[in-house]
């Protein structure tokens, strides 16, 4: 698949600096991304990737180092971002990566692809009940709304884990630990099975016999 771009290849067949596969790539990144908010509307869905792609291509050059999927997936959030700011007429500076994420929010609360689909990243005037729903559903995914990261946490093992701190090997501290455990094992068989009882007998007979 090779994507109609504005900018054609140069000798070498590249475009911007970026392989065709490069493009490629950054393309079906940018349509599944547009796929996850729900546009199912082929002609505007091709519209928009190409757009995202085409800012994309205008950035590369200046930027040699950085794939054309990276620079292509930040003019996605860029363009979605500057789209979110008009509708909902909210400076998206300071607050760029709030904004989308409450934006794409919004637009699922207010079922824009079900009723307004054809109006995603158009510019304005946009229909007075595309508008409304779009910032009362803006309004309802904040300011309750958070970001929030899961921070890893070691894992308790219990009482296992004290054990196995004695010693400075850890194939010490296991064996350490494991004899601890089949003694108690062994203390406890041997009091359930009246083995203290039969010891005390039988010291009890040795010393009557010697005495």
């Amino acid at each position: 698949m090779e994507p109609a771009l504005n900018i054609p290849p140069d000798a070498s067949g590249e475009i911007a600096g970026r392989s065709l596969e490069e493009w490629n790539a950054a393309y079906l990144k940018v349509e599944n991304y547009f796929h996850a908010l729900r546009i199912r509307n082929k002609p505007l869905l091709g519209e928009i990737v190409l757009r995202v792609l085409e800012r994309a291509q205008r950035r590369a050059p200046a930027e040699p180092f950085r794939n054309a999927t990276e620079i292509a997936a930040e003019e996605m959030d860029r363009v979605v971002t500057e789209w979110f700011a008009e509708v909902l007429q909210t400076s998206p500076i300071g607050s760029e990566h709030t904004l989308s994420t409450r934006g794409r929010l919004a637009l699922l609360l207010a079922d824009m692809p079900g009723k307004w689909q054809d109006q995603f990243l158009r510019p304005g005037p946009w229909p007075g009940e595309f508008v409304t729903a779009m910032r009362e559903s803006f309004f309802r995914a904040g300011p309750d709304f958070q970001l929030s990261k899961m921070v890893p946490r070691p894992l308790d093992l219990g009482p296992i884990t004290t054990l196995t701190n004695f010693g400075k090997l850890p194939y010490f501290r296991m064996i350490m630990a494991w004899l601890l455990l089949a003694l108690l094992l062994v203390a406890i068989f041997w009091q359930t099975h009246g083995g203290f009882e039969q010891l005390a007998t039988r010291w009890s007979l040795l010393v009557y016999w010697f005495r």
